[in-house]
């Protein structure tokens, strides 16, 4: 249903690098770089998009938005999780089950330099 979601960041090259480090465990890898413009992850095709904003203020926790990506296992949340926090995102909440609307799932979150709350899931159950 959904083609590709863009974060807006203050420092793209910094986001860029973060988010490298921060995807890899789930199988993302860096697909696209418009230099000062925007960088494009993915698999295949750039489904998740950094896009430069500089002077940009974090965002509040409070804004509601969060994005949400698969994960391949619980040992990719844990990497992802782990990895983002020694990058110095902020904990939103460390890896472990969840409930949600029809069944259980093991996710972490974070928020990333910008202020974007980013999870983790894994499904497997």
């Amino acid at each position: 249903m959904i083609d590709h979601v863009s974060l807006a960041v203050a420092d793209l090259a910094r986001s860029t690098a973060f988010y490298e480090a921060v995807l890899a465990p789930l199988g993302l890898a860096k697909l696209v770089d418009r230099e000062g413009a925007s960088t494009g992850f993915g698999k295949r095709y750039p489904e998740f998009w950094l896009n430069a904003r500089p002077g940009l203020v974090p965002q509040p926790e409070t804004t509601g938005t969060h994005i949400c990506l698969r994960a391949p296992s619980e040992e990719a949340v844990r990497a992802f999780h782990e990895t983002a926090l020694a990058l110095g995102a902020e904990d939103a909440g460390a890896p472990g089950p969840r409930q949600a609307a029809f069944t259980t799932y093991f996710g972490a979150f974070i928020l990333d330099p910008d202020g974007n709350k980013i999870e983790a899931v894994n499904f497997a159950r």
